[in-house]
């Protein structure tokens, strides 16, 4: 029997309580325990109902989403879903957010959408379901209660790492979705100025969220982070964020400088940014010399993206699942084969400084 999953519904606005209650109910397996007008009505109900999961609005009266987070995380740790506006001030707090412990974010203007309606349904009640039954997700809840937010374990059991093939790397390409700021805050801010090619991620944000990620990292590194641009030459030691919403391609032009397109080509894909869309053209322009990574998220985009470069002789390092926040893409890799190095998030910056 599948146990029932409860949830906390805390938005001030009631259209949206009721419109996220009915979205979470209509999957029999969901049901919604309690909902709150603001954040310090939602913070006595989390701890009191002590629920699976919560969505928590981020302005609100009396005591805001953030607050109200710092608040949860602090005294009844839970897995969080911040429902975010699509601007640049909400990419920002959902950032800090994140941060603070939050697992993922709702798009809110998308819930308005009548015609979107069902494809929003469906990935709000998949995400939920994916980190509900995260194992990392309740481990990272109890060290957050006993060692303070963000504490990485001290060691990670049945972990496999393998030496990285020796290969004169030329680019790095990154797929990553669901945990993906919080577990690239890990990994960017640790990568060496020695790294000198250019980095590619992709990470499935929303437009404005990325600039928003790329400006964080940025102010975290020693490498520059920015997100990608239409027709930019492409830099030796610079991490290109794809921005949401397009696709990251590379090419080369006539004098063989690479650079980068941004485009809605192809259009037919589950994820706009695709990774596997920008691993292929990433592997077009650098051949099996690509360094393959895939990291925290849900499904398999970038699955076919690595199979093609580790069929030129490239190579790749896939996220161990204890330290995933959705073991989900890594998963589809690590399945199939194609990882030589299978590593916990810690490790991660540590085997790409020594690739160079």
């Amino acid at each position: 029997m599948i146990r029932t999953i409860t949830a906390v519904v805390v938005d001030d606005s009631a259209f949206m309580r009721k419109s996220i209650s009915i979205m979470l109910e209509s999957d029999s397996s969901i049901k919604v325990i309690g909902q709150a007008k603001d954040g310090e009505e939602g913070y006595n109900m989390v701890k009191s109902l002590r629920p699976d999961i919560v969505t928590l609005d981020i302005e609100m009266p009396r005591m805001d989403g953030l607050t109200a987070l710092q608040k949860i995380m602090k005294d009844c740790p839970t897995s969080v879903l911040m429902v975010s506006s699509l601007t640049t001030e909400g990419a920002e707090v959902t950032l800090k957010a994140l941060e603070y412990g939050a697992v993922d974010f709702i798009p809110k203007e998308l819930s308005y959408i009548n015609v979107n309606i069902i494809n929003i349904k469906d990935d709000l009640i998949s995400k939920i379901k994916e980190i509900v039954k995260q194992r990392a997700i309740r481990d990272r809840l109890r060290r957050v209660q006993s060692l303070g937010l963000n504490k990485t374990p001290s060691e990670t059991k049945n972990v496999i790492i393998n030496n990285l093939p020796k290969l004169n790397y030329k680019s790095v390409a990154l797929g990553i979705s669901t945990g993906g700021p919080f577990s690239l805050q890990k990994v960017i801010p640790l990568l060496s100025k020695r790294i000198n090619v250019p980095l590619f991620i992709v990470q499935h944000m929303p437009p404005k969220f990325t600039k928003s990620l790329a400006d964080r990292l940025n102010s975290l590194s020693e490498l520059e982070v920015k997100e990608a641009e239409d027709n930019e030459a492409v830099r030796n030691g610079v991490v290109y964020i794809a921005p949401g919403g397009f696709h990251m391609k590379t090419e080369r032009n006539h004098s063989s400088s690479v650079y980068i397109k941004i485009s809605k080509e192809p259009s037919n894909t589950l994820h706009c940014p695709s990774v596997d869309v920008m691993i292929d053209s990433v592997v077009e322009v650098y051949g099996k010399q690509t360094l393959g990574i895939i990291m925290t998220g849900m499904g398999k985009d970038g699955l076919e993206g690595i199979r093609n470069l580790k069929n030129l002789g490239g190579s790749c390092i896939a996220q161990e699942e204890s330290s995933c926040v959705v073991y989900g893409m890594p998963k589809a890799i690590v399945d199939s084969g194609l990882a030589d190095v299978v590593a916990p998030l810690e490790k991660i910056p540590e085997i790409i400084n020594k690739a160079f």
